[in-house]
């Protein structure tokens, strides 16, 4: 049962197999070095477009995460960068107190970063420090305010830099890992016309922080991948993240988290319902997705790929509802099959290919 739910795992994940003998293991510090005296980030706020994080770094930040609850947790990330690519191949936690809203690193914190760091370089470990992660309990991937300004402060001193947001609670919900990858623009950069992107659902409570800041960061691809080498650490890993999810109740778990997005959704509601007699249908310029602009304007930043009706606020909140309601489903279902194997005594003996069928729900 925990290999199959750790191949759904991959599966729901999309997580691509890494030929271990790939260049990017075998990248000499030296060419790495180079690329960072060259900055081609300074010239170019859209360098960096993906980040490829291994699967053992992403199972140690989802652990980290779901172990805050509804606290915020902040941690490390060690890698190389290479082709505008960051590569993310091991994750550390730091020794940090947040609170449901906000967290920062302080000086014990820091002091753990460079210890950890030395700790690497003798372990014959030459990953360097490339970005952060935190979390964001129940209220999706994106970067605050203050997450800005830390990024943008991490990017001023110790570039190439990444900052990652996990939401533990979204995660346990959806069987998905909700994660969002991040850099900011350099102070005063104007960025082209945003380019469309799937809906993100936002409480109500958040909202004018997340529109104040949507334009001073943008978001890179995310990828995950493994190697044969990760095999043996990823079973351990995948023991302990599976124990843990298989104990708990998505139901009971996450009843806070529930219950405040169908208060939230309420909100959303009565604000759309109000605005209903003003609302007409909007267009608006649909934007060229990032380095795709053409030399001659892209400095001018003023290309654009058609016209996209814009989503209402009762059609975003439809949506929300939508989502709400898969989650609740999904978590009924995953307690009456736990109910179903755990719970219900055997009346007859089941030889091992009706208990291999009945795992696998097809009897």
């Amino acid at each position: 049962m925990s290999s199959t739910a750790r191949k759904t795992f991959e599966l729901n994940n999309d997580v691509k197999a890494v030929d271990p003998a790939a260049a990017i293991f075998q990248y000499p510090r030296e060419d790495e070095k180079a690329l960072e005296d060259q900055e081609p980030w300074r010239t170019d706020p859209h360098y960096f477009h993906t980040v490829k994080i291994s699967a053992v770094a992403l199972i140690k930040m989802v652990t980290h995460a779901r172990s805050g609850g509804i606290y915020e947790i902040m941690g490390t990330m060690y890698g190389r960068v290479r082709d505008g690519t960051f590569w993310i191949m091991d994750a550390a936690a730091l020794p940090v107190q947040g609170t449901e809203t906000r967290v920062n690193a302080g000086d014990a914190a820091m002091e753990y970063m460079v210890n950890f760091q030395e700790a690497n370089g003798e372990a014959g470990k030459k990953e360097l420090l490339r970005g952060w992660y935190h979390s964001h309990p129940g209220y999706g991937c994106w970067l605050s305010g203050i997450d800005v300004n830390t990024q943008l402060n991490n990017q001023n001193h110790n570039d190439p830099y990444l900052a990652v947001v996990i939401d533990p609670n979204r995660t346990v919900s959806a069987g998905k890992v909700e994660i969002g990858a991040f850099r900011t623009y350099p102070e005063g950069y104007t960025p082209p016309s945003a380019s469309s992107s799937s809906y993100q659902s936002i409480p109500m409570d958040k909202i004018e922080d997340f529109g104040v800041h949507a334009n001073a960061y943008y978001p890179l691809k995310v990828e995950i991948y493994k190697t044969k080498l990760d095999e043996q650490l990823l079973d351990l890993l995948w023991n302990k993240y599976w124990v843990a999810t298989l104990s708990s109740s998505l139901l009971t778990s996450n009843r806070e988290y529930s219950t405040s997005q169908v208060n939230d959704l309420n909100a959303k509601l009565h604000a759309a319902s109000q605005s209903l007699g003003n609302s007409t249908s909007g267009l608006k310029l649909k934007g060229i997705p990032a380095g795709q602009a053409s030399g001659k304007n892209k400095a001018a930043q003023k290309e654009f790929a058609g016209v996209e009706e814009e989503d209402t606020a009762l059609s975003k909140a439809a949506k929300d509802s939508s989502r709400i309601t898969t989650e609740a489903q999904n978590g009924m279902v995953a307690q009456l099959l736990k109910d179903k194997l755990f719970n219900t005594p055997l009346t007859t003996a089941l030889d091992e290919a009706a208990a291999r069928a009945t795992v696998q729900g097809r009897q």
